[in-house]
């Protein structure tokens, strides 16, 4: 996504952060962070592969690269990711593993609006046929992949129905997989792990992503 027109709404969120009465916001400048002369990298290998890396192939090095950045700056003793990026938080966690950095980092539940549809600046993007009609079938679907799972059901045809089922509602599918939950890494046959149903979809041109744990 281009970076000049990701949604933002800067004062919205200092508003916000005063009614929560946060001490402090650390809000650089682009130039501060990103210096005409700025030449490094940070890749983080294995969680950032596949799923939104497939279709984003520099997505997480950018992320891994700023957030980095961000870490040096501020120290933090922990740090807070929301978990609807979940391959971000992994990535994240990664990252913050590897480079022996002392800080926590705590995965926050996804947010939702009353009809399930996960909270996002990308919501603003939708038509109000899509928000109202298209838009909260995909946390539906994903709830019934990962009850069918839970029930037994094997993992091949609970992705085929599912697929199905977003296709019938509208959807352009990106990916939807069913992946451990520690990794990312995909199963066989049959899920012998904590498992995490994901899915990124588009409706209309506005791409859309979930997840949501397998009980």
């Amino acid at each position: 996504e281009d970076f000049g027109a990701y949604p933002r709404d800067e004062a919205s969120d200092w508003e916000k952060l005063s009614i929560a009465k946060a001490d402090l916001l650390y809000a650089p400048p682009l130039s501060e962070i990103y210096p005409d002369d700025f030449a490094t990298r940070v890749e983080v290998a294995g969680v950032s592969q596949g799923l939104c890396g497939a279709s984003r192939p520099h997505h997480f090095a950018g992320v891994a690269t700023v957030v980095t950045k961000l870490f040096m700056q501020c120290l933090p003793d922990f740090a807070v990711f929301g978990e609807k990026d979940y391959q971000q938080l992994l990535v994240i966690r990664q990252l913050v593993k590897d480079l022996n950095l002392p800080i926590s980092v705590i995965g926050a539940p996804i947010m939702r609006d009353k009809d399930g549809l996960a909270l996002s600046s990308r919501n603003a993007y939708l038509s109000e046929q899509h928000r109202l009609m298209t838009a909260p079938q995909l946390n539906l679907a994903l709830k019934e992949m990962a009850a069918d799972l839970a029930s037994g059901r094997d993992l091949a045809s609970t992705i085929s129905s599912g697929r199905e089922r977003l296709e019938q509602a509208g959807f352009k599918l990106d990916y939807l997989e069913v992946r451990r939950a520690d990794n990312l890494t995909p199963f066989d046959d049959e899920i012998d792990a904590p498992a995490r149903v994901l899915a990124a979809v588009y409706v209309g041109k506005t791409r859309l992503i979930d997840n949501i744990p397998v009980p």
